[in-house]
């Protein structure tokens, strides 16, 4: 019985054949089209997400979105692997005290191109909450506490060194209680 390759498997062997280690807009949108010529018209492949794979696998692409994430020499992409996380309250809490002392590193040691690659995974982390926030598609609970989360990271684009204070106090408040019910963990 033979099994259909992965849209990761045809999206490497589309672009090892095109040989170019550097991938552009219009490679993207190529690859899509590849897709869709074996998955069929209906298939809805973000661009983010190609450029993803094919970063996993060694390409450098010139491409960024809400989704994917920015650009970084691979120094910062170790380092900053994994962090956002934000599937419910506590794992945004534990993400962004994560973050936050990777920030604080960063910036201890004057590195300013560190500090703007947590800046730009915040933005994203905040981006991509609201967006889920806003989808009719999503629960009505999970919206809640997208909107709580990207409430969070906006707090902490505009004030890092109150975040922390003012989480606890958030978390402690009627406003939150009555909506989500106790702390997270």
């Amino acid at each position: 019985m033979s099994s259909k390759p992965s849209k990761k498997r045809l999206l490497v062997d589309f672009f090892r054949v095109r040989g170019a280690q550097k991938i552009e807009l219009s490679d993207l949108h190529a690859g899509r089209e590849e897709l869709r010529r074996h998955l069929g018209a209906g298939d809805r492949t973000s661009l983010g997400y190609i450029a993803a794979v094919l970063r996993e696998v060694g390409y450098e692409v010139q491409y960024e979105d809400a989704y994917s994430d920015p650009v970084m020499p691979e120094a910062y992409a170790t380092c900053l692997k994994g962090a956002l996380e934000f599937r419910d309250l506590a794992s945004a809490e534990q993400s962004l005290r994560r973050i936050d002392g990777i920030y604080r590193d960063y910036t201890q040691s004057g590195d300013r191109q560190g500090v703007k690659f947590v800046w730009a995974l915040v933005k994203k982390g905040k981006l991509r909450a609201q967006r889920l926030a806003a989808n009719p598609r999503v629960r009505e609970s999970k919206r809640k506490e997208k909107e709580e989360i990207a409430r969070w990271f906006q707090v902490w684009l505009e004030t890092p060194d109150l975040m922390a204070h003012w989480l606890e106090l958030r978390k402690s408040s009627h406003e939150f209680r009555s909506v989500f019910g106790s702390e997270p963990d």
